[in-house]
């Protein structure tokens, strides 16, 4: 169990958070008054990378629209990392500093519906990933032939760890960002979207990288390497799909045997969630020296090319070894993350929850539904019910790391309630065309399950999502009679489940209250059907 119990460690620290908040917390994880006003709509980011000495420099240019009369913009970037300068219209304008949080003074007046621009020139040695993508930062490794590796991966401690941004999720550029990457012209430099060009002067090369649609902070990444490069095209629901495969030279021949296995993830999921929802950008592998990350049509791969989770299987069903986690569970992320993506950190059981249910959703495209059920519920052994699965508002902060597997067993149960499979696909499926490429709360995504399943799950939600409560089911038998209820749980909450009584399946509609249901023979066994995520007690 050792091995499991460390991946879980890792799943928690991710989202571990304290109770107690500072001025910078909520700086970050609000929609301040300096960020109220405008609107963003497009990043251009310019980047050099110096290996060697581990620093970079750059610029960002901001486009936005002033949706309302102001003068101060804040701009997040974290030390070591320092704002050299800001530019509009050719002129320096004076910045001033709190922590993580720099707001600059603009001279030129912002009239409402106006689209402005501000350039931010930036440098540094950005704070190294120790232990990524956990903590986050900049990745220096080198490969098996001493070649620099890089990459970054920032979720939880925000892209401003190394480019400066408006770093929180309620606002995504509208027309997407373009990435310029320079490097020692031995190298490439891969990152969002699609490649338009590549420069090259004597010592250096620059890639030139063009993302069409919003793209949330966080996915915004860079990947340098002894890259080689394949292909393949994928006939999807929109069309034809570019994938691209970005690996270590070392690797090719294991990465195209591993890599196969993209189709059928996006084959599974355009199925459960819809069309891949950035055909415009292609869909990418890009092999890195971390485990992996969600960046939106740049998914980060280090999974040694294998199946499972590095080999091990978290479900211990059997299931888990199916499928390599990293190409299934940070692609499903393209769908909830980076096209359904949460307005605040607290929700980011959006991003996680839905994600670690696509896994089992993959089996049972794949292996059918009793391989996906037996997996998922083979996952709630590492469920701690220690915080709440949403986090706090407004402070940047996340919730508990249950946001993956018990996030991912109340949708299984939310499954069972529905009953037509026909219809929870189409709910998933309509959540995506809902909330295309939108910021989102968790309200409005369990308003939207509510109303189409034709079920008001709002004690459910509140049960599951805001208590660390499990529901448990008490009973006794007295021959024909059971009697049961629920404990455990808050007022109002009746969530009929599935008993399996002398082999045969049975609804029944527990409550607080005692309730009896008489069968037509002697009770001789009860067992609650698992695919419900409840407990039970034989009284």
């Amino acid at each position: 169990m050792k091995h499991f119990i460390t991946i879980t460690v890792f799943i928690i620290s991710f989202s571990a958070i304290s109770q107690t908040f500072t001025r910078q917390d909520t700086l970050r994880g609000s929609i301040t008054p300096e960020r109220a006003w405008w609107d963003l709509t497009h990043y251009d980011l310019k980047v050099e990378i110096k290996p060697d000495e581990k620093f970079i420099s750059g610029s960002n240019t901001i486009r936005y629209m002033v949706l309302s009369e102001n003068q101060q913009i804040q701009i997040d970037l974290q030390p070591p990392m320092k704002i050299e300068k800001a530019i509009q219209n050719g002129k320096e304008l004076t910045i001033a500093s709190e922590g993580n949080a720099h707001f600059i003074q603009l001279q030129e007046k912002q009239k409402t519906g106006s689209i402005n621009e501000l350039t931010i020139y930036f440098s540094g040695n950005p704070k190294t990933a120790v232990r990524a993508p956990w903590d986050g930062g900049f990745s220096w490794k080198k490969d098996s032939n001493g070649m620099h590796f890089i990459a970054t991966s920032n979720q939880g401690i925000g892209s401003s760890i190394w480019w400066p941004n408006k770093d929180h999720p309620y606002d995504e550029p509208d027309n997407g960002v373009d990435i310029s990457i320079k490097v020692p012209k031995e190298f490439m430099a891969v990152a969002n979207g699609r490649l338009q060009k590549i420069d090259e002067d004597l010592t250096t090369k620059t890639f030139h990288w063009k993302v069409i649609n919003p793209i949330n902070n966080y996915s915004v990444n860079i990947n340098i390497g002894d890259y080689v490069h394949f292909s393949e095209t994928y006939k999807g629901e929109n069309g034809n799909l570019d994938m691209e495969y970005y690996v270590l030279r070392e690797n090719l021949s294991k990465a195209k045997k591993q890599f196969k296995q993209a189709p059928k993830m996006m084959e599974a999921f355009e199925y459960w969630f819809g069309p891949y929802p950035f055909y415009e950008d292609s869909y990418k592998l890009v092999e890195v020296p971390y485990l992996g990350m969600e960046h939106q049509s740049s998914v980060t791969y280090g999974n040694k090319y294998q199946n499972g989770y590095l080999g091990r299987d978290l479900s211990m069903t059997g299931w888990g070894l199916k499928f390599d986690f990293i190409i299934i569970h940070e692609s499903g992320h393209e769908w909830f993350a980076n096209n359904i993506t949460n307005n605040d950190v607290a929700d980011m059981w959006i991003h996680e929850g839905f994600t670690a249910y696509s896994e089992n959703l993959y089996l049972d495209y794949h292996f059918g539904k009793k391989a996906s059920s037996e997996y998922v519920i083979g996952t709630r052994m590492m469920v701690q019910n220690d915080r709440p699965i949403i986090g706090i508002y407004n402070v940047n902060s996340e919730g508990s790391g249950d946001m993956y597997y018990k996030s991912a067993n109340i949708l299984h149960t939310l499954r069972q309630l529905i009953e037509d499979d026909e219809k929870w696909r189409n709910i998933l499926r309509g959540l995506n065309n809902e909330f295309y490429h939108k910021t989102i709360s968790s309200q409005q995504v369990e308003d939207y399950i509510s109303e189409k399943s034709g079920i008001d799950l709002t004690e459910f939600w509140n049960q599951y999502l805001r208590t660390i409560d499990i529901p448990k089911v008490v009973y006794k038998m007295n021959g024909k009679e059971l009697k049961f209820k629920y404990k455990n749980i808050i007022e109002g909450f009746d969530m009929p489940i599935i008993i399996i009584v002398n082999g045969k399946e049975e609804w029944i509609f527990p409550t607080a209250e005692w309730k009896t249901k008489v069968f037509s023979k002697d009770i001789k066994s009860v067992k609650i059907k698992e695919d419900f995520y409840v407990k039970s007690n034989k009284l």
